[in-house]
């Protein structure tokens, strides 16, 4: 049985040195090492031998296969370099051709729109000021006069995060980024409590609300809120710095309207409409056929919002507004259904 093995080694090793190709290499591991093979064959009769000869043949089968897989594994590396290199040989580059395109990351189109309205606000003299996007309701709420049980909190369905009883002052994540207005009010002041400084600042970041996913509203959208607060500051100069925000964002000849509405922390309240780019105001399925576009709520800071920032009301006055980046981009680009935006579909986001 032993002369067996050493003629089954010795064959199948010499055989193998012949062998330059892979389909030879697949027909010899058959051959040699497979179920059918005689290698395999003395493995099923060990059972047929004595107790003293068992040990033995066992052992000498399991060198031999050992080394049989060990010279196919290294023959195999052999082919495929000498393959390599053939093909080397043989085949040649035509370094003329075009390379494959690199494909560059970009921005997400929602981070784009940011930096242009961040850019127009900057060359207008305001400075960014970033606040948390977990906050409280006392914050939220209850600072920009939506005090606890008041109707207008219906306008903006909350994710709570530790909702708690009903009077404690539970977590929240902000449903808009007019919180860091008292955040922002409160840090100038404590510079000099006595005369506050004036205030000019612009409040990126991310809203969340609880709401049907549809076409035209999402759990979370991006928000800039703009807070300017001094001694003898008008509706007037609200109204001067979006309408030039508007021609700077929209183009010199853009038209603009100011219509009264209603907000909690502003009086009086009024939404900014810029004449819709797509028909120039004649009527169509963008604008509804109004010829007029929504692009922002404002107003004048209400003077309880004021003084919780620490700002007499009666010395100081400032105006405030709120703008979405996906909404105008939407206007500009006739995009019908917000959940693009956090689709994560590359079809769409390749097209900013």
């Amino acid at each position: 049985m032993l002369d067996k093995l050493n003629e089954i080694e010795k064959t199948a090793l010499e055989s193998l040195e012949a062998i330059n190709d892979q389909a030879a290499l697949e027909a010899w591991r058959v051959a040699n090492v497979g179920r059918s093979s005689p290698l395999m064959g003395i493995f099923s009769g060990l059972g047929k031998l004595s107790k003293e000869e068992k040990p033995v043949v066992g052992q000498a089968a399991n060198r031999v296969r050992v080394a049989l897989e060990s010279a196919l594994e290294e023959r195999a590396q052999a082919v495929k370099n000498a393959a390599l290199a053939k093909s080397l040989e043989e085949e040649q580059l035509d370094v003329t051709l075009p390379g494959r395109r690199v494909q560059l990351g970009r921005l997400h189109p929602s981070t784009q729109q940011l930096r242009r309205v961040m850019a127009i606000l900057a060359d207008m003299g305001f400075q960014v000021y970033t606040s948390r996007e977990v906050e409280t309701d006392e914050m939220n709420f209850q600072m920009l006069n939506f005090p606890p049980n008041h109707p207008a909190r219906d306008m903006q369905d909350t994710f709570f995060v530790d909702a708690g009883e009903r009077g404690d002052n539970p977590i929240l994540l902000r449903t808009h980024t007019s919180p860091g207005q008292i955040h922002a009010m409160r840090e100038y002041a404590a510079t000099n409590p006595d005369n506050p400084p004036p205030i000019r600042i612009a409040l990126p970041g991310m809203c969340f609300r609880y709401e049907q996913i549809t076409a035209r509203s999402e759990i979370q959208f991006n928000q800039v809120e703009g807070l300017v607060v001094g001694e003898n500051i008008t509706f007037a100069d609200l109204k001067g710095t979006l309408v030039d925000f508007a021609h700077r964002m929209f183009g010199q000849d853009a038209r603009t309207r100011f219509r009264a509405s209603y907000f909690p922390f502003t009086e009086p309240s009024a939404e900014m409409d810029v004449e819709c780019f797509v028909c120039r105001g004649k009527g169509c399925s963008v604008c509804k056929n109004s010829g007029w576009l929504e692009i922002l709520g404002c107003g004048m800071v209400h003077p309880v919002v004021l003084q919780n920032g620490g700002y007499d009301p009666k010395r100081y006055s400032g105006y405030a507004w709120g703008m979405g980046p996906e909404r105008q981009l939407m206007l500009r680009y006739k995009i019908d259904d917000i959940r693009y935006f956090w689709g994560n579909d590359l079809r769409f986001l390749e097209q900013f």
